[in-house]
């Protein structure tokens, strides 16, 4: 049996950067996303067609749970299993969510810029 790798064993991996930059990219879509469609919705008020406005809350469902998924799969490798699952849900409260998202985003960029790895706007230039 193989003891579980410590947060510094896997930030200092090759496959752990890459896997770390892979996971900060889809957390930095999804802010752009959720920022994107928060304008959409305060924008769209009481003025749009019903069936526009249930579109645009569906698909922000789908950027909040997409960005869920990855925060709670990248902060369990970056703080552990407990915080990992309670930013993960965190994720799911609105407007904490997206502080919880540049929170993950900037420990997996400072990890990445510790190792030597550009970031950039969109992530990681591997």
């Amino acid at each position: 049996m193989t003891s579980p790798q410590s947060p510094l064993d896997y930030a200092s991996s090759d496959a752990g950067l890459r896997e770390i930059a892979g996971r900060q990219r889809a957390i930095i879509l999804c802010i752009l996303g959720q920022i994107f469609l928060y304008v959409i919705l305060v924008s769209m008020q009481n003025r749009a067609p019903l069936m526009l406005a249930l579109a645009v809350l569906l698909l922000f469902l789908a950027v909040t749970l997409t960005g869920t998924v990855f925060t709670c799969l990248l902060s369990i490798k970056l703080y552990g299993t407990a915080v990992g699952v309670v930013l993960g849900i965190l994720t799911l409260v609105p407007c904490v969510g997206l502080i919880v998202l540049l929170i993950v985003n900037g420990k997996a960029t400072a990890i990445l810029k510790k190792n030597g790895i550009a970031v950039g706007l969109l992530g990681a230039k591997m």
